[in-house]
């Protein structure tokens, strides 16, 4: 399903649009339950380490391909080719486990489970986009959920909350929906939120039957 051009570009529908772009990538989210059990896991380190820039619970997402700063036209003939993959994708059975930091700046935990899986989706994912057109970095995938940045010069937190999630291991859950996904949709000032463009459900996930929502 599109987003209307308006919700995605906080532009006024009916005038002339200028050539505007969105910051877009594609990703799985872990379910609500998933999600709290995490941050149950994560509300000492809360306390612990103010100063760092924690993510919101709703923006954690696995992210396949990361599409950077797309024109706001070359988004809607995405959505019928990601439609189709999906509705080709079995769900993949994942968890959360652990924790780490990347340069002692990003903290984040990982993900296990059906990683063979998952990394099949993402190439599959990444060659349906340059099929279409749409050329972007390539990244190697690293499975794993962004949860916050330390501040300039302030990264011991960082490393003392990784290691406090070292003997995490999360549930089981089943990703059964792909995202799009843009990031700080409208601009503005303020931290990054992201919104989900659109969604599809896999076939033979939760509820059976292949379908697309809005975010």
């Amino acid at each position: 399903m599109n987003e209307p051009l308006e919700a995605m570009t906080g532009h006024p529908a009916g005038e002339p649009v200028p050539a505007l772009t969105t910051r877009v990538f594609l990703a799985l989210a872990p379910p609500d339950d998933a999600k709290e059990e995490l941050e149950r896991v994560l509300r000492p380190a809360y306390d612990a380490y103010p100063r760092m820039r924690w993510n919101r619970i709703e923006d954690w997402h696995i992210t396949l391909a990361f599409l950077g700063e797309l024109p706001v036209t070359a988004v809607p003939p995405l959505m019928p080719p990601l439609a189709g993959l999906a509705a080709r994708q079995r769900p993949l059975r994942l968890a959360l486990y652990g924790g780490g930091h990347f340069d002692e700046r990003v903290l984040w935990t990982g993900v296990t489970g059906n990683l063979e899986g998952l990394h099949r989706l993402a190439v599959d994912v990444r060659t349906l986009v340059r099929e279409c057109g749409v050329s972007f970095p390539e990244r190697p995938l690293r499975p794993h959920l962004t949860l916050a940045r330390s501040r300039r010069g302030d990264h011991a937190d960082t490393v003392e909350a990784a290691a406090s999630l070292a003997a995490f291991a999360g549930r089981e859950w089943e990703a059964g929906r792909l995202h799009l996904v843009g990031s700080n949709i409208g601009r503005g000032p303020g931290p990054i939120h992201y919104r989900s463009i659109a969604a599809w459900d896999f076939p033979q996930g939760a509820g059976g039957a292949a379908r697309a929502s809005d975010g």
